[in-house]
């Protein structure tokens, strides 16, 4: 079970329909995020990169705004007349091997350095009153089998550095008078999930998907309970938090859950020499890091549909078969 706190922050009154801005609208949890806050009755605006992507998403029925997240005046006048903004803008390479090139993250860096200011720019300046920004969980420092919550030492690595610049423009908000809301996610996986292809291959040739000691732990959580998350993190006091499922696992659960599933043996232990070659990525994906999400339970309507991943691997594995 996830540890209890007695310093849990106290759940916020705010209006049940919002008239919400989104970046990274069109991404995985980005479009589920839109789903959701449209069915909940909200006003929603995505922001749309190019004039293509503002045809495709008009002609869907979704408002769009066509804006740059590194010209803060076009994003002062997308941002006008809205009471949130959601920054879920990423730019995230398309495979593990391209993860490992040479300035694969130097789009998503600048995205998460540069525009996360140009954002909270241009989100002061029109009076927007919460500001969500996501954020990536495992940068914390290793802490074995103990629990990590949100005050625990974190130290990211050199592919991942600007994570800490997106978090510090939502609490710059804050400092300003507003809501600024960090919400660090967990290992995705799901569906629409790139890694997960590439998570059952490797299984079945034979090899533990993430790099780490067996007994190592990872935090994970399914694309559906993040985007779900992001909605009700509409109703949390400004701050930090973890978004993770309610079990991580060690990697020997995690490889087997994920084996069992679709009937693969289960794996070995991913070789060093393959950590390696992943460089700052591996060495920070071998960390032991078991993350608690109780502080976010705590403060907003959420718990996870798939409380793990052997309840979210069986669904996903269920549902390939299926198409």
């Amino acid at each position: 079970m996830q540890p209890d706190s007695d310093n849990s922050p106290q759940r916020s009154n705010v209006p049940a329909t919002r008239r919400v801005f989104v970046s990274g609208g069109t991404g995985v949890i980005g479009r589920a995020v839109v789903r959701r806050l449209l069915r909940d009755g909200h006003s929603v605006t995505v922001l749309a990169r190019s004039p293509e992507q503002h045809a495709t998403l008009t002609a869907a029925g979704i408002t769009a705004c066509e804006a740059s997240l590194f010209d803060r005046e076009s994003l002062v006048r997308a941002f006008d007349g809205h009471d949130i903004v959601i920054n879920l803008a990423t730019n995230i390479p398309r495979s593990s091997l391209a993860m490992m090139m040479p300035g694969a993250w130097r789009t998503n860096d600048r995205i998460r350095k540069e525009g996360s200011a140009k954002v909270l720019y241009a989100a002061q300046r029109v009076g927007v009153q919460t500001y969500v920004q996501e954020s990536f969980a495992p940068i914390y420092e290793g802490n074995g089998a103990q629990w990590i919550d949100e005050t625990c030492a974190v130290r990211p690595v050199r592919y991942n550095r600007t994570t800490r610049d997106a978090e510090a423009s939502a609490l710059a908000f804050t400092a300003n008078g507003g809501r600024g809301i960090v919400l660090r996610f967990a290992g995705f996986y799901g569906p629409d999930a790139l890694n997960m292809r590439e998570f059952v291959r490797m299984v079945r040739m034979g090899w533990a998907p993430i790099p780490g000691s067996l007994d190592a732990y990872w935090s994970s959580i399914h694309h559906e309970d993040a985007s779900a998350s992001v909605v009700a993190a509409l109703d949390a006091p400004a701050g930090i938090y973890n978004v993770t499922d309610d079990e991580p696992l060690p990697r020997h659960e995690f490889s087997a859950a994920l084996a069992d599933a679709f009937a693969l043996k289960h794996p070995r232990s991913m070789p060093q020499w393959m950590t390696k070659m992943m460089g700052s990525a591996g060495e920070l994906f071998s960390r032991s890091q078991r993350m608690s999400n109780r502080k976010f339970r705590s403060v907003v309507k959420w718990a996870p549909e798939f409380p793990s991943v052997r309840e979210g691997f069986r669904e996903l594995a269920g549902r390939w078969r299926a198409t």
